[in-house]
């Protein structure tokens, strides 16, 4: 009975060191909490304003000082009781889908061609898509734009040369070839970050992987689905999700080519539509709650995405 009444007493073998409990180490947190902070006040405060912004009636007047009055949630209600910023998301979602799906494509085939070529083809190549990457995106427009223009544009004349009627046809009036162009220009600046990720990490499959797979008779086109895509998942779903981020985003191209003569009421996204809201119509705090809801959006549409890389890192 005392011996099962008492507290159970562990006993170090002779000679032996007693255990001793490592206490945590601080000093690694200590060192992160600087960058922390600094990341916090950086991201946190512009998002707790725009979060304000966005349940006050704040306008051009409260730009030159008059106190803003609280709302509440009427800015959103007012913003999703409107069926023009449903067509926007929607336009926007498709959009983003569609142009995020076409990059990776071209970007997967394009790391494949790069792979499988020669140094000299390869190193072209990759020159071409690094010299499209890195051009500033005012520049790139600038000859999008001209390359497109309805009355002397090299694509017209091409088109036509080639037995097509495209005289003076305006790309840009209908949004269907308004979005076809936009998806053009958004995919070519794209690929080169897809493609360049993509082949760094097909650099990284072992040869003798390969050729063992070919030698137990494997076809090419099982080789790439049975070997390769499972090698580079990773990488595809990172880019994936930064792409469909970036995509849904989009500003400059849209608000470039609108500017060239589109119609703003059919062509809006919600980068372009948040600007004309805010910047157009001076109603900041409608515009705060619509980029509260972009936020919002993002993280829905890459929430699959993350869960997944959280699952494979776990």
């Amino acid at each position: 009975m005392t011996a099962l009444s008492s507290p159970a007493r562990t006993q170090a073998a002779p000679g032996a060191e007693p255990v001793r409990h490592r206490r945590p180490w601080v000093a690694p947190y200590i060192l992160v909490l600087p960058a922390i902070a600094i990341l916090l006040l950086a991201l946190g405060y512009p998002l707790a304003w725009q979060f304000w912004t966005s349940t006050q009636k704040f306008g051009l007047a409260q730009q030159f000082g008059k106190p803003p009055q609280f709302v509440g949630l009427a800015n959103y209600a007012q913003l999703f009781t409107d069926a023009q910023t449903w067509a926007v998301v929607g336009r926007s979602i498709a959009f983003c889908l569609v142009n995020a799906a076409i990059t990776v494509i071209v970007g997967v085939l394009v790391a494949l061609l790069m792979n499988a070529v020669g140094t000299v083809t390869r190193l072209i190549l990759q020159i071409a898509m690094l010299l499209a990457w890195a051009m500033p995106v005012i520049a790139s427009m600038t000859v999008w734009i001209w390359l497109f223009d309805w009355h002397r544009g090299i694509v017209n004349w091409a088109l036509t040369q080639v037995g097509l009627d495209f005289t003076n046809h305006n790309w840009l009036e209908q949004p269907l070839s308004f979005y076809f162009v936009a998806t053009v220009i958004v995919v070519w600046m794209s690929v080169p970050f897809v493609a360049f990720s993509v082949y760094a990490g097909l650099t990284q499959i072992s040869e003798e992987i390969m050729e063992a797979a070919s030698l137990d008779g494997a076809t090419p086109r099982q080789r790439f689905f049975a070997i390769t895509m499972p090698m580079i998942r990773p990488v595809l779903m990172i880019v994936t999700l930064l792409q469909v981020i970036w995509d849904l985003r989009v500003f400059a191209q849209i608000r470039m080519l609108q500017d060239a003569g589109a119609p703003l009421s059919s062509t809006d996204l919600l980068g372009t539509y948040i600007y004309r809201l805010g910047v157009g119509s001076s109603d900041f705090g409608m515009a705060s709650a619509l980029s509260i809801f972009v936020l919002v959006l993002t993280v829905a549409l890459s929430f699959f995405y993350v869960m997944h890389l959280m699952k494979e890192d776990s």
